[in-house]
């Protein structure tokens, strides 16, 4: 019989939780909305979560693993720091609260753990993967293994800096982040009030609009030179590129594509390839049960 597991993600807007198996085949997903603001509801929305998957199941869940947006702490019991998001998330200890063993971990994590295990970076050794959306996040895969690092900090690739010399600061306080450059939290400041949203510029992009252009472009261009930096510096077999924003599909992935010919190091010809992410909105409740299945393995 195929060990199981449970993998929930808890984001500020909905909870999605999975019930898969080894081969990252999912048997019943759930989703539930947040209430950020109400943390007894999200709170007990979990525990019910995991009561209604165990039921579902029809056997015994080998592991659970919940991942949320943060920093975990170094036993992957709890978010240890997320300051300003989903209040009575921090130190809260889940094993505790539902009586089950469930480890923690930051959601981009997980959603390279989807992709490690499952997806894009299966059967890579060294892969990083970058997530575009509200914010920019990511994980590191060393060795197959995911790399958390001190204060389980690591892949945190949308606070390193394309712009050093700039006076503004990130909410980490980098100055001229990559997060700041294409996340869709500035896209209203960047393009001084004409665009709401990054979809909204993407269209303007697509229609020809000159300004449109400009700004896609340089944001993507920015991208670039990040992508190759950190290529640089880990040596991955693959660059996953995930996230809301990377729906884009062709509008992001081309222009990508022609500027790390510009930035990329590529000795003797050889160049990181770039792939999408399989896993969409699913990513990491998908990684969270995948990194729990892989610590219990290791027991």
């Amino acid at each position: 019989m195929k060990r199981t597991a449970i993998g929930i993600d808890l984001g500020c807007t909905n909870i999605k939780a999975v019930l898969l198996n080894e081969n990252g085949n999912i048997l019943h997903q759930q989703r539930e909305e947040t209430r950020e603001q109400d943390d007894k509801h999200w709170k007990q929305a979990v525990k019910t979560i995991i009561t209604h998957l165990e039921a579902q199941a029809g056997q015994r869940i080998d592991a659970i693993g919940l991942c949320a947006p943060g920093l975990a702490d170094p036993t992957n019991t709890c978010i240890e720091f997320m300051p300003g998001r989903l209040p009575g998330l921090e130190r809260f200890d889940w094993s505790e609260f539902t009586g089950k063993n469930i480890l923690v971990l930051n959601d981009a994590h997980a959603a390279l753990k989807a992709e490690a295990s499952f997806g894009a970076g299966k059967g890579k050794k060294h892969a990083l993967l970058i997530t575009l959306g509200s914010g920019v996040g990511g994980g590191i895969l060393i060795n197959g293994q995911l790399y958390q690092g001190s204060s389980q900090m690591a892949g945190h690739f949308g606070h390193t800096t394309v712009a050093a010399g700039t006076h503004l600061r990130d909410v980490t306080n980098m100055p001229g982040s990559i997060e700041d450059a294409i996340g869709n939290i500035t896209v209203t400041e960047r393009s001084y009030g004409r665009y709401q949203t990054t979809f909204e510029l993407i269209e303007g992009y697509r229609r020809g609009e000159t300004f449109a252009t400009w700004l896609w472009l340089d944001s993507v261009r920015k991208l670039a030179v990040s992508i190759a930096s950190s290529i640089n510096l880990i040596s991955p077999d693959v660059v996953i590129i995930g996230g809301g924003i990377s729906q884009a599909e062709e509008a992001l992935m081309k222009p990508l594509e022609h500027f790390l010919e510009l930035y990329e190091w590529r000795p003797g010809g050889k160049h990181t390839p770039l792939k999408p992410a399989q896993f969409s909105d699913l990513a990491g409740a998908i990684g969270a049960g995948a990194f729990a299945l892989s610590k219990t393995n290791n027991s």
